[in-house]
């Protein structure tokens, strides 16, 4: 795989940080949902040399929900937070979709796309990075223009990777997945999660978090040349 592919491939998985994640503010954790809790503080992030996946916002079974749509493509929509660690609790975030992606495997270098994800970025002392991993950070920094989060755990809907997997991406170490779902079972209905943030990341990483500064959503066909659509329902910290 050539230099710059690789580097393509993980721009937007190291691109949930920026400088206003430091001081932006939390999400309130009690207020109803609303279109304004999918469009307040949100935006669409592109990579480089990508389609676009397609987000908007609008109700679907009674409820505000964001719509992903992907045809051969990948991007994220993401917010800025700022929790800090002794603070870090469980987040809830629910989803759902109709099929999934034929020949999708997050465990796959090439293959690694999934109908949905659910994505936290943490801080962290970049000075404990290895030195691959902070010439990479610095080559990504240059290519986008943002310093990439110390850490980013993402849960996932494979294909066919067990329940309760966690997958060390092939792009980056500090990229973690944990699958909660598998396969076809569960297609066409609304899935509900409620999951300790520091647990998972001690789980994953082997370490304590550091703060939480930016999560996000994404919806992506792009390595299988193919189409997934899915619904997120909002996402809260306690």
């Amino acid at each position: 795989m050539q230099p710059l592919r690789v580097l393509t491939g993980i721009a937007g998985l190291l691109m949930l940080m920026s400088s206003a994640c430091r001081h932006a503010p939390v999400l309130p954790v009690t207020a109803a949902p609303t279109q304004e809790r999918w469009t307040d503080g949100w935006q669409p992030l592109v990579f480089p040399g990508k389609t676009t996946t397609s987000y908007t916002v609008r109700i679907e079974d009674g409820r505000w929900v964001l719509h992903a749509q992907s045809r051969h493509s990948a991007s994220m929509y993401r917010r800025a937070v700022r929790i800090e660690p002794e603070q870090l609790g469980k987040v809830t975030f629910s989803w759902k979709a109709d099929s999934l992606l034929a020949g999708a495997d997050v465990r796959q270098v090439d293959t690694e796309d999934a109908v949905v994800r659910v994505l936290l970025a943490f801080d962290g002392d970049h000075g404990l990075l290895s030195p691959r991993t902070r010439m990479m950070f610095d080559l990504m920094q240059g290519l986008t223009g943002e310093t990439p989060p110390f850490a980013t755990l993402m849960y996932v809907w494979d294909s066919r990777a067990e329940v309760d997997t966690v997958v060390i991406s092939k792009r980056s170490d500090r990229i973690r997945k944990i699958v909660l779902e598998s396969g076809p079972a569960h297609l066409g209905q609304w899935r509900s999660y409620e999951r300790d943030v520091r647990a998972d990341y001690r789980r994953a990483f082997g370490e304590d978090p550091g703060a939480l500064i930016g999560m996000a959503v994404m919806t992506d066909s792009d390595n299988t040349a193919s189409q997934a659509e899915a619904w997120y329902g909002e996402i809260r910290f306690r």
